[in-house]
Parts: structure tokens; sequence; C-alpha cells
């Protein structure tokens, strides 16, 4: 098996991911599809075995975790190219999924993420959320909107990543980069926030918000005057504020409301579709948190539709709507109908039609 043809392949066809799975050819991710490496033969347990070897260069450290925990999240530097890689097991043998991280950084402005979340990163403090399901290009914005932070405002910015995919090197800025995981810089993300307040920094960036702990931390840090930009596995706006509030007890969900309505400054959700051309389009939703959002949140019970509501009623100020963002980009003839209706419910389809056809209105009238 030589896995340097394959990754070589992979950088010449611009893959996004590697898949190597035992009883199967090396598969590659290019714009959403999987295709196998052409020439490749079907991978065997050795196979497996010596990939493992391989990836893992006789590190103890990350033997240990990977006997101990059964999977190990690692970077990789192949010919220049940082690889983010996953390593677990199926039916006892190693599977791995290498993610291909490009050097270059693609300019802020070319990634179809609306202007409003740049401009916010000039809040002197409060707390910012990129959010979307896997493969959704969070982490490219969350990198974007550091090299932009880097690039134009003198601050001193702490990363805490698992594991570090952009190597950032400080310009205007002060950048640390710190990688969280066992025998790593820090142990565990909510570590690496609680030491984050000893460290003077003005902008936290935390690569994943995945527990209460790390939650907790993130708002001791917003709360204390800084600016902390994250990340979460949500779908939409309003499911990130549902699932920040159920990381608590019930009994504390209305401090834990108030906080979030004081501290919360904005949250933009994507997703990555193919578009008529075949490339990804990215579909943003936005959410400024205005004082009417904000009171949203404090109420008793929330209200997924309210926030969804606010969200179409509050455009003035920066805020995007999903149906708004779809019909943007079928009006640009970038996305299909059906892949715009396929994103939203059946109940919303009369408000995607109306919004589509006033967006015409629109650019005929100009």
């Amino acid at each position: 098996m030589n896995l340097d043809k394959v990754l070589d392949e992979a950088m010449r066809l611009d893959a996004s991911d590697v898949h190597l799975i035992c009883d199967n050819k090396p598969m590659l991710r290019i714009a959403r599809d999987l295709i196998p490496v052409e020439g490749s033969k079907i991978l065997t347990p050795e196979d497996m075995s010596e990939i493992y070897d391989y990836l893992v260069e006789g590190n103890v450290d990350k033997d240990r975790v990977f006997s101990e925990s059964r999977k190990l999240d690692m970077s990789y530097v192949y010919k220049d190219i940082r690889l983010r890689v996953n390593i677990s097991l199926s039916d006892d043998i190693p599977l791995c999924t290498l993610r291909l991280i490009k050097n270059e950084l693609p300019p802020y402005e070319s990634l179809g993420v609306p202007d409003i979340v740049r401009r916010m990163t000039y809040q002197p403090q409060g707390l910012i959320l990129v959010t979307g399901k896997t493969n959704s290009g969070k982490s490219t914005t969350l990198n974007a909107l550091i090299n932009y932070i880097n690039e134009n405002q003198n601050k001193k910015i702490l990363t805490l990543e698992s594991p570090v995919e952009y190597k950032h090197h400080s310009k205007k800025s002060l950048i640390v980069q710190k990688e969280v995981g066992y025998g790593k810089d820090s142990l565990t993300f909510s570590d690496g926030v609680k030491n984050s307040l000893r460290e003077d920094c003005d902008i936290l960036v935390i690569g994943e918000i995945r527990d209460k702990e790390t939650m907790e931390a993130a708002i001791e840090m917003a709360e204390s005057g800084h600016l902390v930009i994250g990340t979460l596995h949500t779908k939409s706006c309003a499911e990130t504020i549902d699932r920040m509030i159920n990381f608590y007890e019930v009994r504390d969900q209305a401090s834990i409301k108030y906080l979030l309505s004081a501290l919360l400054k904005l949250v933009v959700s994507q997703r990555l579709l193919k578009g008529r051309d075949g490339k990804l389009v990215l579909i943003p939703e936005v959410m400024v948190v205005d004082n009417i959002v904000a009171g949203i949140i404090r109420k008793e019970k929330l209200s997924v539709s309210e926030i969804e509501d606010a969200i179409q009623s509050n455009l003035e100020k920066g805020s995007i709507g999903l149906i708004n963002s779809l019909a943007k980009l079928f009006v640009e003839d970038k996305i299909t109908l059906d892949l715009a209706k396929s994103q939203i419910e059946e109940k919303n389809i009369e408000t995607l039609n109306r919004t589509i056809m006033q967006l015409k209105i629109k650019h005929q009238s100009k």
C-alpha cells in the first residue's frame, strides 16, 4: 500500500478528505462525491496496520491514546500539506479519515460569509459562534476570521484546537495556537479556556464547544471582558441557542439565558451545498443578537419559530434568514430550486417562492 501515491492523487484532484477502510479501495471526497483512487487495490487488514504505523510514526503517546480510547485525533504533515487525521476501529481493524488542510487560506471575501461576521470581530467583548454540521466549512470560516483579525487588528489571539489545522503567523496581532488533547498543550478545551484568563489575551478562539464545562468557561471569559469566538455542531441559529441552554439543568437555565442574552453578539450557521457548476456553495444564516432576540432568549420557554421570525424581521441590522440566502443564490443561478426547497420545511416553501419573486422584481427594477 503506497499512501504517498494516494495523497499525491488527493492533492492533484483537490480532494477534501481521504478515506482508508479495510476491504475497500482508498476513496477521495471531491465536492461531496466519493471517488475511488484510480488504479488502487482493495485495502487489506495488513495494509491498514501499515498505514497506522506510517501515520503514528512510533509516537508512544499517540499509540497509548489509541490503545486506551480506541480512537486518535492528530495532525500529520505531508509535502508541506497539513492533514487532520482521525483513526478509529471497525471489526478491530484500524480505519483512517484524513482531511487535507490547504496551506493558503482563501480570502475572507471569497468564502461567501456575510460581511457582518467580519465586522463583529471589532466587538471589544462578547461571544460569536460559527455553527454548522460536519463538513460545512466551519474551520475555514473560523481561520479566515483569525487571519483577517491578524492582518487588521492589534490584538493577542489565543486559539484552542484539536488538532491545530492552519498554522498562523503573527502579523499585526500576536497569535498563540494550542493543541488540545492527551500529551498536548492543553488536556481539555475547558482547561485551556480557564488558563487563558491568566494569559492576557484579547480574543479567544475555541475550536469546539462540546460540553457544559467549556461553555461555562467561555461565558466566564466573555463576561470578564474578552471576545470569544467558538464553534458548535448545530444546523441552525435557533438550534444553537437551544443546545447551549440544554447544556444546563432546568433549575439553572433561567440564569444562563440571562447571561447568553447579554453576552451573545452573533451566530452564523452555515451549510455547504453542491451548486449548479458542481462546486460547493456556502448557504449562510446569520443572527445578530439585538434587544428583540435577547428578549426571546430570556423567555421561560424558548421558541425556535420566534427566533426564526426575529432573524427574518431584523435584516436591516445584518441578520440573514436561511430562506433569504437560498432565494438569493437561486436568483443568482448558483443553486437549483429543488436544492433550495430540500433545505427547508414544507410549510416554508410558499415563503421561499414569495422571496424569490420579490428578489427578481428588485433585480429587474435595477
